[in-house]
């Protein structure tokens, strides 16, 4: 029973206090003296006015609303304030005033005249919340104080405080007690009144206020307000409406239940006190809206509006919302409850009454839903409970880590916040006793979960549950619905309003205190009342591992995956360490798996005896492997209890090392974050109390070590731990007192025993193996993570770092006493947490103090032994470093480093696509001169007998990025380097343990001096061979001092010829090209300037001006390939005479022949005939880089030419392009002149052309004008066209459509072009011109071609050629362009290369392979290159002139100018004809190779500009389209990609010719080469290795004559090119021939990983598409076929012939096959070869592998010395191999010969073969070789003879007869055959060549 009222207060206004602001004061109280069980609250007449004490000028009514002030023990004391208004007569207020003025010495003031009125309070203060009664019994006493009635006031209020009601219960009808007296009260005043309390006082009361709520606010607000107070924000509630403030508050506490609110609550909160809302912790407080503008300011606080109804979150505040579907559900359901017309809104026939329930039911319905949300949330929590204690008192504390990772909820954010608040806290000392009364939720939570969970997902059914449970809290509220009568008195109107009535009088105090006394005199000899408390055990509810199995992800396989685990433990236990080698990898990743990790426990605890388990040390090994692996995936939180399982285990797992030196598995899993959290260690401890107090009270004692093994994880443990609980605390009355203390005393020693077991495992852990390492304060685990303890208990140890003892003990160790301190105070924290929640003894704690550093410092001193004896251990076998091959020249700057190359972002090598994990893999990193190399083998033992390597050459770097790469086994690598190179490769290594980081800095040092070098001679290309130590950098650029030297004076002596060159200009006609007959080879000696066949009129020549040097000069110059490509086509003479060469209309000026006028030029440059040498120089000024135009190529049928040139200089600009009669401002005289001579120069060009003179007049467009154009079409004329419509042109032009083509072109795939690029450039008047009408939509191309046409149109850039006007007299006209700007093509290459090898996977889909490609544009900057290149072919093929001028010419100019010459020019599409435009466009024309390359140390900063790499992907898409129109193959594509950014030859270093005759690199192959290996051209080495086997050539190669091809240039039709994307991980980049194994057929013997061990061997192999290069272990048929003859060639013991010859004939073939076979529709394989098959080869695709062959080239490193003769002179070998013989073979006769070599060497055995038709006498070391060891040209022999037999070294046994000498202009070879026969036969069949030739 309980007072209904404490005390009784009146408050009125302070007439004494006016001045400022007005205040109230206590004018009486009853009783005046203060109950023990509860003072009385201070403040009252605070809240009495919150809004502040002031008078009224008219009567308000009265008004009531409910306070609540919390004292200072947290108990909430419950203030019902009645307030009314009375007039104030003038006497009081004269009378204050009148005092006031006696203080200050006035006059007082006038009376005033209006009336004034006051407000008076009465207060019930009171512990229970009954505000109706309250309202009423306060109502009432106003009544009878204004009715005047008859009952004294005193009495009232006498019986008001006596009243005594039943706390809870309800005082059922029934009980002996009569219900009348408990539940219905009178005051003495007529009235009467039934108070209804609460059947279990636990549930709150909450009336209607919970569904006014959300009336108010609506459901997401409300939800976001409950997540809001359960997460601990701050929350301010603003309403006009004093009552409803109280009501919202109380709403949100009552929809809390079960937690209680445990922070600052305030319903109510008067002005006066505003600054409370500045408080740091949490609250939840209701404020008068009239304050709304003072809270406006409050930057953390959840502000809720009731009268608006909004919910204001600052932006600072992030609410953490229910986890879903929870939310999604609860929404539903309140919607059902709130508005359940929304469901049948929409129904045509919607039921008739379907109206919500009645507030007070809707109340208990939205309670009712948020109980069954925390029944969801809070399920199975009772299995999380440790208890720690039973006596005295239960102590229990909550496993929150178990419980979230058994409710598979451990990332939930909202869970995690609740759990860690002060509410759960409470919730848990509350409801975790597991002997108590329960309530509605114990009943939900324990027997209910089983229906929620089948009842979810159905909203109907949850519904009809909730209901049921609202039912039961409305009969908990209201237990007599039924009893509901209230007799009370309510005052008149009149009586409210008079304003005359008597103010409230003063009572009677001793009236009061006699009722008062009186009561409390009957109370105190009544019998007292005893409620008997039901208590029970209460009920755990279903165990938590079934709800989560049946929800949780189960991963597929995972039986299997178990079975693996087990089988590797059995293994490793059993001692067969293969097995468990090859299952350790399926295990390492199986463990990822949560089951797989609790599996991998219990398998451990069955092998550990006694506590004990020693092992051998590589079973130590792999069960400390595993163990990491397990833990390494582990939270800090351990939610899944995996290192708490292995907690025991780590301390029973060891090895022996030495005399009674044993190492423990834990001193190698320390690294781990969980050992750091003290969360963990305290769940540990309680987990391990709870099981010894559960033993204590067992009657069949368990043993300690089983229950220790278990863990807290075992089901029965606990469920039998709170069992017994209950049990004991329900016998605790009944036991003795002695009893009683024995047992207190045996669980708190058991707690104690413990404390020092757990401050021993604690040491294990924490110290690490080598103390001197300081790991533990580095990593900073120890002094911040548990300083962040979120446990609910008080946390004792965050943010302290002192002990609560002395810690100071005996030992002090200089070197580890940091390591030990921090670990000491860890323990410390730990172990007064525990034991202090425990409940220990103070005596029991200080021992523990004093023994903690003795511990630890015992502990250490064991770890220094295990660590000095740990280091005298073998090391782990770790695999061999396989060591790389190296090219001839190349050599190790630093030997192999022992790294892992890990896995980047391609899938392929990793196993995620299928096949097995090639990487990760251990290997060795090596640095050459040359390149940067991995060789290693996977750290899969699957694939464990496989080499990976993976290369690139160390010039290709473009970025080096250091990272710290963790591996997935038991070694922590912390260093790594990311190395990307641009030959899409990327080395992602981690160095082992065993690398010292400062080898590894060393080698970051090496590697950027070799990747930017300072100068292009440190480069390899120069540098190969000499030494590879960078140290020695001066020698080694002195051994290339006489090449320079030698280069040097070249230039110098061809200097000196300068002034005499033109002494006498005499006439000079080189041979016309066809009477030459063949194409020239590179090593033609024939000068066009030393020609034999001169007229003899000529009496001084060009060439005889010079001395012998300056001659070999010039004839150098002569021989560069742009000089041979002028004469194939006929271009110009070296004369600079005009009077023989009128026919001639361009020559070859010789102006640059020293580089002076331009330097990045050619010496010798194609000039119009009629322009002197001395115009050019002033030309060249005009543009950029001197880059003046000169022409580059002829087409053969229009004679129109294409010219090359930089783009202009602004100030030429204004000059060239102005019309004659404009007026200009007045330039300078040179650039008025220079402008003239530029426009003659274009004047000159134009005139040269055919095209030109064969019109007459000056107007060449006259002729053109067509029959479509009218008089508008001249203003259309103007209108510039959009490229776009030009292109649709092309691309619907047909080889049918008429027009002024004198033949067809050819176009790329038959596929539709697809979408036009947004690529516009603007294209020149004369192009523009009415679009007619056309299936397309495109121009015809008749109407393109008969359109006014330019005889020259110039590309240049659209910024250069802007303001420049056509003038209509000229011949040329200007298409403006957009070109890619190099940052452009850098960029876009980057991110290409981040697309096709990006460094580590991504999930997110914007990062996808197409989405990069994509993003990087690479595809849209080919396609404007090809795009602008079909212009310019377009506009060669119509007759008109093309002049390049973009950029500085030598990036964007050189690839169209190169791609319209490919695309014009089938002499361009062979090998030999592709060199050759490398050469003149790309080396002689001056691309700046080394500058776009980045390839020293001064271009270091421009980066990697890849822009030829850009035109070969142009050419590889052509190739794509037109594959029977290349001779090579896209292998030469790629092999040229790779090469020239690799070094490794000298072809594409330097930025012109100039700089290349300066280092003499352009002529130095023209001597005699000593080591013909070092192959310093890159087109030497092509030559070898195609003569050895068809490596770069197509198969497919079958040209159409003159073929132009217009390929598509849209980029649906462009494909990216597999160079990007390709990799070999056998061999590494498959472009390196001397590197390749030299017996691919041998390979299949390395074996698939399913190669039989037994039964006959198959031929088949596993091919993996990233490790075998797939081009030789699937060969074309052609290939396959030829190397299959090459094998039966060598079987049969014949001289193998090359595989030229032999494709040739089955051409030979082919061509006569088709030949007869013509009539009749078949297709044969012998089509491929065939060379007219154009419409055969349009329809019908065939598909032929190309990439390297697999033919043998048997080119190893120690055979290539000698593998290809020097060459000098042109010998006739070379002419006849351009034409192939009929005869079946050019082996005449052959045979054995002895071969005496030079002199002091040996007689040796060679292979002889005479062959008639080269003339030649080659010899072979066997007569299987391809390759011939030496030739002997039969042109050079002057005579054969027998010889005398030598005296030293003969062979024996031969005859005397059998030795002839062969003499030659050059020396003597001495021969002898196998006998005199032989000898003879041999000089008469030598004879006869001799004598035939």
């Amino acid at each position: 029973m309980a007072r209904l009222a404490d005390y009784f207060v009146v408050v009125g206004y302070d007439l004494d206090k006016r001045e400022g602001e007005g205040q109230g004061r206590i004018l009486q109280r009853f009783p005046e003296k203060d109950w023990e069980d509860s003072p009385f609250p201070q403040g009252i007449e605070l809240f009495c006015q919150p809004s502040g004490w002031q008078l009224a000028p008219e009567q308000l009514s009265p008004s009531f609303f409910m306070a609540v002030l919390t004292d200072i023990n947290s108990e909430r004391n419950y203030c019902a304030c009645f307030t009314f208004w009375e007039a104030l007569d003038d006497s009081q207020l004269q009378k204050s005033e009148a005092e006031e003025a006696d203080e200050a010495d006035e006059e007082p003031a006038v009376p005033h005249t209006e009336k004034v009125f006051s407000p008076k309070s009465l207060v019930l203060v009171s512990r229970l919340d009954h505000t109706e009664v309250f309202r009423n019994c306060l109502s009432l006493v106003y009544t009878v104080h204004v009715e005047k009635l008859t009952v004294p006031l005193e009495t009232v209020v006498g019986n008001l405080l006596t009243c005594v009601i039943p706390i809870a219960g309800g005082a059922q009808p029934g009980h002996e007690e009569s219900p009348e007296s408990a539940r219905t009260i009178t005051l003495g005043a007529g009235d009467r009144q039934v108070i209804q309390t609460p059947i279990t006082d636990s549930l709150p009361v909450s009336g209607s206020t919970v569904a006014q709520l959300f009336r108010q606010l609506g459901i997401l607000n409300v939800l976001c307000l409950f997540c809001a107070a359960l997460t601990e924000h701050k929350i301010l509630f603003l309403s006009s409406s004093y009552q409803r403030l109280t009501d919202a508050c109380r709403a949100l506490l009552a929809i809390m239940f079960p937690l209680k609110y445990s922070f600052t609550y305030v319903p109510i909160l008067p002005g006066k006190l505003l600054e409370v809302l500045s408080t740091p912790t949490p609250f939840i407080i209701g404020v008068n809206s009239f304050f709304k503008s003072e809270t406006q300011e409050l930057l953390d606080v959840i502000i809720a509006d009731l009268d608006g109804g909004t919910v204001t979150i600052p932006e600072c505040v992030h609410i953490s919302l229910l986890p879903e579907p929870l939310l999604q559900q609860t929404q539903t359901l309140l919607s059902m409850v709130l508005d359940p017309e929304l469901e049948v809104a929409d129904h045509a026939f919607p039921p008739v009454s379907n109206q919500p329930s009645s507030l007070k039911i809707q109340d208990k319905e939205i309670r009712a839903i948020f109980l069954w949300l925390f029944a969801q949330l809070f399920q199975g929590y009772r299995w999380c409970l440790h208890i720690i204690r039973i006596h005295p008192e239960p102590v229990i504390r909550f496993h929150k880590a178990a419980f979230l990772g058994k409710r598979a909820l451990a990332e939930d954010d909202f869970l995690m916040k609740v759990l860690d608040g002060m509410a759960f806290a409470g919730f848990v000392s509350e409801r975790g006793a597991p002997y108590r009364t329960t309530d509605l939720f114990d009943d939900l939570v324990a027997h209910q979960v089983q229906r929620i969970r089948q009842e979810e997902g159905e909203p109907h059914r949850t519904m009809s549950h909730v209901k049921e449970v609202a039912e039961q809290l409305f009969k908990n509220e209201n237990p007599y619905p039924a009893v509901a009568m209230h007799k009370l008195q309510r005052p008149s109107e009149k009586a409210q309003t008079s304003a005359q009535a008597s103010p409230f009088p003063p009572l009677d105090d001793v009236a009061v205190q006699l009722f008062v006394d009186h009561a409390n005199a009957k109370l105190k000899t009544a019998p007292p009342v005893v409620k008997a408390e039901v208590k029970a055990m209460v009920p755990s509810g279903p165990a938590l591992g079934v709800t989560v199995d049946r929800s949780a992800h189960v991963m597929a396989n995972s039986a299997r995956r178990l079975e693996v685990v087990r089988n590797c433990i059995t293994y490793i236990f059993e001692n067969k360490m293969l097995e468990a080698k090859k299952l350790m990898p399926a295990v390492l990743r199986a463990l990822k798996g949560r089951a797989a990790r609790l599996c991998l426990t219990q398998e451990l605890n069955q092998h550990v005896l006694q506590n004990r388990a020693v092992l051998n040390d590589q079973q130590f090994d792999y069960i400390v492997r595993m163990m990491n692996c397990t833990l390494q995936d582990c939270s800090h939180m351990d939610e899944h209890g995996i290192a708490a399982a292995l907690l025991p285990l780590v301390t029973a797992f060891c090895r022996k090392l030495g005399a009674g030196i044993t190492q423990f598995a834990y001193s190698c899993v320390q690294e781990h974050t969980v050992w750091t959290n003290m969360q963990f260690w305290e769940a540990m401890f309680y987990s391990d109390v709870q099981n010894h107090i559960r033993a204590l009270y067992l009657e069949s004692e368990e043993e300690p070590g089983t229950q220790e093994q278990e863990g807290g994880d075992g089901r029965r443990d606990q469920q039998g731990a709170l069992e017994l609980a209950s049990e004991q605390s329900r016998l605790w009355p009944t036991l003795s007192k002695e009893l009683q203390t024995e047992r207190v005393q045996k669980e708190e020693s058991t707690v104690f025993s413990q404390a020092i077991h757990y401050a021993n495992r604690m040491s294990y852990l924490l110290l690490p193996l080598d103390t001197s390492k300081n790991r533990l304060l580095r990593s900073g685990g120890l002094g911040d993570q548990e300083s962040v303890s979120n446990s609910y208990v008080t946390n004792s140890i965050a943010g302290s770092m002192a002990e609560s003892y002395d810690t100071e003990s005996g030992f002090e160790d200089a070197e580890s006493s940091d390591v030990a301190n921090s670990v000491v105070r860890f323990i410390n924290r730990f172990v007064d947490k525990v034991c202090n929640e425990s409940g220990v003894t103070n005596e029991h704690l200080k021992a523990l103090h004093i023994m903690i550093p003795d511990i630890v410092q015992m502990h250490i001193e064991t770890l220094d032994a295990v660590h000095r004896e740990s280091k005298r251990l073998p090391p782990i076998q770790k695999p061999k470093l396989l060591r790389p091959l190296l090219l001839p020249g190349e050599e190790l700057v630093m030997d192999g480093m022992r790294v892992h190359l890990v896995p980047d972002g391609r899938d392929e090598a990793t196993g995620q696509m299928g096949g097995p994990a090639l990487l990760p893999a251990e290997g060795a990193i090596f640095l050459t001169t040359y390149r940067l190399i991995f060789k290693g083998t996977p750290t899969d033992p699957l694939v464990g007998e496989q080499v990976v390597t993976r290369s690139f050459p160390i010039a290709s770097l473009t970025k080096e990025k250091r990272i710290s790469v963790s591996l997935p086994m038991d070694q922590f690598v912390q260093e790594g380097l990311q190395l990307r190179s641009c030959t899409f490769q990327l080395l992602k290594i981690a160095f082992d343990e065993e690398v010292a980081s400062d080898l590894a800095e060393v080698f970051r040092k090496h590697m950027h001096k070799l990747r930017y070098p300072p100068h292009v001679e440190d480069t390899f290309a120069f540098t190969a061979g000499q030494s590879g130590k960078l140290a020695v950098e001066h020698k080694a650029k002195d051994k290339n001092q006489s090449l320079k030297t030698l280069s040097k004076n070249l230039v110098k002596t061809a200097k000196r010829t300068i002034g005499r060159q033109y002494v006498t200009r005499k006439k000079y006609v080189p041979p016309t090209w066809e009477n030459r007959g063949s194409f020239q080879s590179e090593l033609d000696e024939d000068e066009i300037s030393v020609s034999e066949d001169l007229e003899p009129s000529s009496s001084l020549t060009l060439s005889s001006t010079m001395r012998s040097s300056d001659r070999q000069t010039m004839s150098n110059v002569v021989e560069r390939a742009c000089c041979r490509d002028y004469q194939r086509m006929g271009l110009g003479t070296l004369s600079n005479s005009l009077t023989r060469s009128k026919n001639e209309p361009f020559r070859i000026s010789t102006l640059n022949r020293m580089y002076d006028t331009c330097k990045s030029y050619p010496g010798l440059l194609i000039v119009p005939q009629s322009v002197p040498d001395t115009t050019l120089s002033r030309i060249c000024r005009c543009y950029r880089q001197n880059r003046f135009p000169v022409v580059c190529w002829r087409n053969s049928r229009t004679k129109a030419v294409l010219l090359r040139s930089g783009g202009l200089h602004a100030k030429g600009v204004v000059g060239f392009f102005k019309s004659p009669n404009a007026p200009a401002a007045v330039p300078s005289q040179a650039d008025s002149s220079t402008s003239l001579e530029q426009e003659k120069y274009l004047q000159a060009i134009i005139s040269s052309m055919p095209s030109y003179s064969e019109n007459s007049g000056r107007n060449t467009l006259s002729g053109f004008t067509s029959a479509h154009m009218n008089t508008s079409d001249l203003s259309d004329k103007l209108r510039p066209q959009r490229f776009g419509a030009l292109l649709k042109q092309m691309a619907s032009a047909k080889d049918d459509v008429p027009g002024t083509f004198s033949r067809g072109g050819k176009w790329g795939s038959i596929r539709g072009s697809g979408r036009l690029s947004a690529y516009n450039p603007d294209v020149g008047p004369r192009l523009a011109g009415k679009e007619s009408p056309q299936s397309n939509g495109a121009l015809s191309e008749a109407l393109f071609l008969r359109q006014q046409k330019a005889s020259l149109y110039i590309i240049g850039d659209k910024a250069q050629l802007k303001g420049g006007r056509q003038d209509s007299f000229q011949q040329w006209d200007m298409v403006s362009i957009e070109v890619c700007d190099v940052r452009q093509v850098k960029n876009s290459f980057k991110k290409l290369m981040k697309a096709c090898v990006p460094s580590c996977t991504s999930s997110d889909p914007n990062m996808s392979f197409l989405r990069c490609l994509e993003d990087s544009d690479w595809m849209g900057l080919l396609s404007k290159v090809l795009q602008t290149s079909v212009l310019v072919l377009e506009l060669l093929e119509s007759g008109s002139s093309a002049m390049v001028s973009l950029e500085d010419g030598w990036d964007v100019t050189t690839q169209v100018v190169s791609l319209v010459q490919l695309l014009s020019d089938p002499y361009y599409r062979t090998l030999e004809g592709f060199r050759l435009l490398l050469e003149k466009e790309w080396m002689s024309f001056g691309h700046r190779f080394s500058h776009r390359g980045a390839q020293t140390l001064a271009s270091q900063s421009s980066g990697f500009t890849p822009v030829f790499l850009q035109f070969l992907d142009c050419v590889h898409q052509i190739h794509l389209q037109f594959p029977m129109e290349f001779e090579f193959s896209q292998y030469y594509l790629k092999f040229l990609a790779y090469h020239y950014v690799s070094n490794r030859f000298k072809t594409f270093l330097l930025d012109s010719d100039a700089e290349r005759i300066e280092l003499g690199v352009l002529y130095e192959e023209k001597g005699e080469r000593k080591s013909p290996q070092a192959c310093k051209s890159v087109w030497d080495h092509i030559d070898r290795l195609n003569k050895k086997g068809p490596v770069f050539y197509n198969f497919m190669f079958a040209p159409e004559d003159d073929e132009v091809l217009r390929p598509y240039s849209n980029i649906s039709n462009l494909r990216v090119w597999d160079f990007y994307t390709e990799e070999t991980l056998s061999e590494g980049p498959p472009y390196d021939w001397e590197l390749r194994p030299s017996r691919p057929e041998k390979i299949p013997e390395e074996g698939g990983p399913d190669k039989a061990e037994t039964g006959p061997k198959s031929q088949r192999r596993v091919a993996w598409p990233c490790y075998d290069q797939l081009s030789k272990v699937l060969p074309d048929a052609i290939s396959k076929l030829l190397h299959d003859l090459q094998s039966l060639e060598a079987e049969l013991g014949q001289s193998p012939e090359r595989w030229r010859e032999t494709w040739d004939k089955l051409k030979a073939t082919a061509q006569r096959q088709e030949a007869r076979l013509e009539s009749k529709p078949s297709f044969s394989s012998s089509l491929l070869m065939s060379s007219n098959l154009s419409h055969q080869r349009r329809s019908q695709p065939v598909y032929l592998q190309d990439s390297p062959s697999s033919l043998t080239l048997g080119l190893d490193c120690e055979a290539s010395a000698t593998s290809t003769p020097a060459p000098g002179r042109q010998s006739t070998s070379t002419l006849y191999s351009q034409f192939q013989s009929s005869e079946s073979e050019n082996r005449s006769f052959e045979g054995i010969l002895y071969k005496k070599g030079a002199p002091l060497k040996s007689w040796k055995p060679r292979w002889f073969v005479l062959d008639k038709t080269k003339h030649q006498l080659r010899y072979y070391d066997a007569r299987q070789d391809k390759e011939y060891k030496g030739v002997i040209e039969l042109t050079e022999v002057e005579g054969v003879a027998p010889a005398a037999v030598p005296t030293i070294g003969a062979p024996k046994n031969v005859e005397e007869k059998a030795y002839f000498d062969l003499k030659t202009t050059k020396r003597v070879y001495n021969l002898c055959a196998q006998d005199t026969f032989h000898a003879l036969q041999w000089i008469e069949n030598i004879q006869n060549c001799l004598s035939d030739a």
